[in-house]
């Protein structure tokens, strides 16, 4: 199944709370979902697919040792990909922190910050063979 964006531009939701993208606070727990996410993209732009992101943020928010990730990974990868999942357009990022999401023509994806000039040409359509979408309302209409 092919689960990645290509030359698409995901911009905030319309709910969105935040005028500035805005880095995912951590909980005592340690990081959240939106965190990990924020931290691989934010820390390699282009450097991860949307299925990437995906399957780290799953692997990472189980906090396993390293060890036993290796010796489950066969198991991990089953399940993950065994049930849909939500993409990108649902996450936290664009919905709540005020992060647009671009996706490169090889699927890969970087951080564009809700109040940046290049936030403004993606969403007013001056980048051209990128499609815009909008991320997933917090609240229904």
């Amino acid at each position: 199944m092919e689960w990645n964006y290509y030359n698409t531009f995901i911009a905030v939701s319309d709910d969105c709370p935040v005028e500035y993208g805005a880095v995912p606070p951590d909980k005592a727990a340690g990081k959240t979902k939106p965190g990990i996410e924020y931290d691989m993209i934010a820390g390699e732009p282009y450097a991860h697919t949307q299925e990437e992101i995906l399957y780290e943020t799953y692997v990472r928010h189980k906090q396993l040792p390293p060890d036993e990730r290796d010796a489950r990974e066969a198991e991990m990868r089953a399940e993950f990909y065994g049930k849909p999942k939500a993409c990108m357009r649902a996450s936290m990022l664009p919905k709540k922190y005020g992060w647009g999401l671009h996706f490169n023509a090889e699927g890969k994806v970087a951080l564009v910050p809700k109040e940046s000039e290049a936030y403004g040409r993606f969403v007013d359509g001056e980048v051209e063979g990128v499609k815009v979408l909008k991320a997933m309302r917090n609240k229904k209409a």
